[in-house]
């Protein structure tokens, strides 16, 4: 969450700086800022609201070949001018931006700032009052920032101006993202590669507690005890008309769409010329000799999770527990002998995921992350790594990375299943196929789900998805999608619940959206359809070639049942993007939300 550029080159810095978070804004859009240097001082502009709104109100006549931004995602203090980052230390001498949150801020200012006046309510001005202060009594900036940095606990990402050294950035890294770009004569900062390959793409990672010295012609990093860190950059695979929207209205849609190509991506990624799947022996031996495994994942990887236990235990027969991060962090179940750890995350940087992580690794426990970052702080932390190579994906609602979450783990399950030796009875890299081709028809029809979005959704307040086995979890992503977009009250429930509670919610008109692709539950779920209609509900049933009956809204192409996850999230994701798109939301960015959860 909140996103971070930086710049110090030879070029005027504003435009590079506002296109940066431009494609940052996904981390964060209730406020942004700029702070630019020149001969004449710090200039600051910063507005509550999105980039364009920062935009209208930079001095486009200010020169500054020096300077650092911010896009934020609220957490101490409301979204407002005031809060926005950049903050300024009292004599306006520091100037600094921040993701993550200082969780000793209060104590911070009791012991060392009694005596200052705060102008935010956020926790990052404690850090440029501490700088300020310390600067007074120490011999260099520099000294003064790493005494600042050994008092801070929590997670941070600094970039620190100095109005009296125009001539150098000051960076620092603590479990939240942060990447230096390096060029010829110039160098940059950024929360991720993206925001700033127009102009690199050779970047260092910085590790945590960190410290980085930034000019146009070097970058020295060093350990908090003033140790020089070597480190060798590495080239972004990223090319920049992959983030682009192209012809498309919404990221959201552009992603929707990209599901076919991604599935035969991570087919060509893990499949040999002979056409056996194949991953890193070592993972598959890890799988073997654990006698559990603990999925650890938030949100929408939490529900690809929860598809992924069924996996792992219908083909490699491992038995399988699936937590939420933020609950497990804080309340570890009793472990088996030998377990080992699946961490699922888009991003790799999902903190409350990295609080377990830290954990695991403390009690000696290996672990294996999926995630679509390569480089990402959970893939360096964990023991292995297993790429989802969906590519960049920037809306907020996750929908290829979902689908590229299932397809990795059903490639686990079946290579593990036969390091097992055991049958696993399925193809997957031929289903996978199959799936590929049906995520495509579904894609050209969209229409229809755009009109059972219109007939269900343009009026509703509120909303049920309903499914039996691997239905239910996918009927729990599909409200998730639709309820983080449309801001309509969804919740996905097994069907065979609904009767112990939630049945009385239901009233004339309510909206219940019934996947039905298992056959072994197909007629128990019809009954529960039956259930909610017989009190009025709205019903409309997605079922599965093979299965369907009369009355079913729509049918989806036959894929393999164990894999159908795959392609009834599609008309899910359709239609909760139809449903913002006619309320006139914001697809891409939704309310509340940020894409890279960095914060606990």
């Amino acid at each position: 969450m909140c996103g971070i550029v930086g710049y110090i080159g030879t070029n005027d810095t504003k435009e590079i700086l506002l296109k940066g978070l431009e494609k940052l804004e996904y981390r964060g859009y209730d406020s942004a800022g700029i702070a630019v240097i020149n001969e004449n001082g710090v200039h600051v502009f910063k507005e509550k609201g999105r980039i364009a709104d920062l935009r209208d109100i930079v001095d486009e006549s200010v020169h500054a070949e020096v300077g650092i931004g911010h896009t934020r995602w609220a957490t101490h203090g409301k979204p407002s001018k005031v809060n926005a980052h950049p903050h300024q230390s009292t004599s306006e001498r520091f100037t600094l931006v921040h993701n993550g949150v200082i969780e000793n801020y209060e104590q911070l200012k009791e012991a060392y700032l009694a005596d200052v006046s705060f102008v935010s309510d956020t926790d990052t001005e404690v850090i440029v009052q501490l700088v300020e202060k310390f600067a007074a009594e120490e011999a260099s900036v520099q000294e003064a920032f790493r005494k600042t940095l050994k008092l801070l606990e929590g997670s941070y990402a600094l970039a620190l101006l100095d109005s009296e050294n125009a001539d150098v950035i000051y960076v620092a890294k603590n479990k939240s993202p942060l990447l230096v770009g390096l060029g010829d004569t110039f160098n940059v900062v950024a929360s991720d590669a993206m925001a700033m390959l127009q102009v690199t793409k050779q970047f260092l990672e910085l590790m945590d507690q960190e410290m980085v010295i930034v000019t146009r012609n070097e970058v020295v990093i060093s350990n908090l005890a003033g140790e020089v860190m070597e480190r060798t950059p590495f080239t972004a695979e990223l090319d920049a008309s992959d983030i682009e929207k192209g012809t498309y209205q919404h990221y959201m849609l552009k992603e929707i769409e990209e599901q076919p190509l991604v599935i035969r991506k991570v087919i060509q990624q893990y499949q040999e010329e002979n056409g056996q799947l194949v991953i890193d022996p070592s993972i598959v031996e890890a799988l073997n000799e654990a006698d559990r495994l603990y999925i650890v994942a938030a949100g929408t990887s939490y529900h690809a999770g929860l598809i992924g236990k069924q996996f792992i235990e219908t083909m490699a027969k491992i038995p399988t527990e699936v937590h939420l991060a933020s609950e497990f962090g804080y309340n570890m179940p009793l472990l088996s002998e030998k377990p080992l750890f699946i961490f699922i995350s888009q991003s790799g940087e999902t903190a409350d995921s990295r609080a377990v992580l830290v954990q695991v690794k403390k009690l000696g426990y290996k672990a294996l992350t999926l995630t679509n970052v390569p480089g990402s702080t959970l893939s360096r932390e964990a023991d292995y790594t297993l790429l989802l190579h969906a590519g960049p994906e920037i809306a907020v609602a996750s929908t290829k990375a979902y689908t590229a979450q299932l397809a990795v783990l059903a490639i686990l399950a079946e290579v593990t299943a036969k390091g097992r030796n055991v049958d696993a009875e399925i193809d997957i890299a031929h289903e996978l196929a199959i799936v590929a081709n049906a995520m495509e028809e579904l894609c050209d029809g969209k229409d229809e789900f755009e009109q059972i979005a219109r007939d269900y959704l343009t009026v509703s307040r509120n909303s049920f998805f309903i499914g039996r086995s691997l239905d239910y979890a996918v009927c729990l992503e599909a409200a998730l999608k639709l309820k983080e977009i449309s801001y309509i009250q969804a919740e996905g429930f097994a069907g065979g619940e609904l009767k112990h509670g939630p049945i009385a919610l239901i009233e004339d008109g309510t909206p219940v959206f019934a996947l039905a692709t298992q056959e072994n539950v197909n007629l128990n779920l019809r009954g529960n359809v039956k259930e909610v209609a017989a009190r009025g509900a709205n019903t409309c049933i997605i079922s599965m070639k093979g299965l369907e009956m009369n009355g079913d809204r729509f049918v989806l192409p036959e894929v393999h049942e164990i894999l159908t996850p795959l392609i009834s999230v599609l008309p899910m994701q359709y239609i909760s993007y139809y449903a913002a798109l006619h309320r006139g939301c914001d697809v891409d960015k939704p309310r509340n939300l940020a894409k890279s959860v960095t914060v606990e």
